[in-house]
């Protein structure tokens, strides 16, 4: 089953945001990473740099932004309180839109990686990462 099968099972009114994630990166950088420098960014790989992917989730594994991580980032997702919520991936152009994420828990998002749950207002985010054995996943407020 695909996500997007998976997320109108939570809320019927789920919408695709067909191009929508680089606008989504922007702003997910902009709310959990703006304190660090264009410098810091490249460092951590958080962009793309020559030869190597980068990723948004970085600024946790290298310990640039406060955050859970672990089982105490599942429970805090799980007990945050969920209104509309965006959700993209790293790697994809398109992302979502739940306009009641209020039954979204992390078994809806079982083999998901590279990730984000972000609330509307970007004030918190949840993150999957494609090493699950040694990062992630991560849980953040602003």
């Amino acid at each position: 089953m695909n996500l997007y099968t998976k997320l109108l099972k939570i809320d019927r009114h789920v919408r695709i945001l067909s191009g929508w994630s680089a606008y989504l990166y922007a702003q997910w950088e902009e709310a959990f990473a703006s304190h660090l420098s264009e410098a810091e960014k490249k460092d951590i790989y958080l962009k793309d740099v020559d030869y190597f992917t980068g990723y948004l989730w970085h600024i946790f594994s290298f310990q640039k932004h406060d955050h859970l991580s672990g089982q105490e980032a599942i429970q805090a997702f799980d007990s945050q309180a969920k209104t509309r919520c965006f959700v993209f991936y790293q790697h994809s152009t398109d992302a979502y839109l739940i306009e009641n994420a209020s039954g979204l828990h992390v078994n809806d998002l079982k083999d998901e990686e590279d990730i984000y749950i972000v609330d509307t207002d970007f004030t918190w985010t949840f993150v999957i990462t494609h090493e699950t054995d040694s990062c992630g996943p991560y849980f953040a407020k602003v």
